[in-house]
């Protein structure tokens, strides 16, 4: 079988269009019954562009398939979360500075490894012991660029209900804020908290990074469910960057924050 599920994909929609029950369907009538355009049939039946996010279930329902298109979309979408993993790794190890936001967690940049540990599992629920140990000890591989020679100037804002949650047991929690603590030693990072009552903001429910190459260049990247994103267009990078430095502005300064994570590790004890 062909393991490439994009090609999977097109080949399953050409082959249930022409052998559709009823009637071998043209594209322009699949395209009618999937409310969609024959163009659009045209170029998924081709292998091209990007699918419509709606268009996979409907096509399940369409033609009977009981989830294959929305399996095979979602493999493509993992495949090409990886990819797009794989290249921000190879950015964020020779960048010259890296902007973190998050309005949930500590970003992995900065996790220990109970806090890692705690969320891959949550990620990959039937990963056995040997592989959880194997994904922690990648995400905290990340970390080699923060102790290098040339760490990246690291600037990190955080909403204050990262430091309040407590999904992990109170002495991991506590290893976790007492680590950012120790990072917001560092002369070249910056943690700073937002606090909860901060003013509405373009990225308040969107975790971010924005690195910076050692040309100036600037990228986003965005993850989400299974899903990732690196954003470049100018337009949206420096819409991005508007916004950070918002945030930036309603946080506390850096040493009341490390004066709010401290307290927060009090409670804990």
């Amino acid at each position: 079988m062909d393991s490439d599920p994009r090609r999977r994909f097109a080949e399953e929609l050409k082959s249930a269009r022409e052998l559709y029950p009823e009637r071998r369907l043209t594209q322009t009538d699949l395209a009618r019954l999937a409310r969609t355009s024959k163009s659009t049939i045209s170029r998924l039946e081709s292998g091209k562009g990007p699918i419509p996010p709606e268009l996979p279930a409907v096509l399940d329902q369409i033609f009977g398939t009981d989830g294959v298109f929305r399996r095979l979309d979602e493999e493509m979408a993992i495949r090409s979360s990886r990819a797009i993993h794989r290249r921000r790794r190879e950015v964020e190890r020779s960048a010259s500075a890296v902007w973190e936001w998050s309005p949930t967690l500590v970003p992995g940049l900065l996790q220990t490894s109970g806090y890692a540990r705690a969320l891959l599992r949550v990620g990959a629920p039937v990963a056995d012991e040997e592989q959880l140990t194997a994904m922690t000890r990648a995400r905290l591989a990340r970390q080699e660029i923060l102790q290098g020679p040339r760490p990246p100037h690291l600037r990190v804002v955080l909403c204050e209900s990262v430091i309040l949650r407590r999904f992990v047991p109170a002495p991991e929690m506590w290893e976790q804020l007492a680590a950012l603590v120790s990072h917001s030693e560092r002369p070249t990072t910056s943690i700073r908290i937002l606090p909860l009552n901060a003013e509405p903001n373009l990225l308040i429910d969107v975790p971010l990074s924005i690195l910076t190459s050692p040309t100036h260049v600037q990228s986003v990247c965005i993850d989400s469910y299974r899903t990732a994103r690196i954003i470049t267009e100018p337009e949206d990078v420096r819409d991005a960057v508007r916004a950070f430095g918002d945030l930036e502005g309603e946080a506390l300064p850096a040493q009341q924050s490390v004066e709010l994570i401290r307290r927060q590790m009090a409670s804990l004890t």
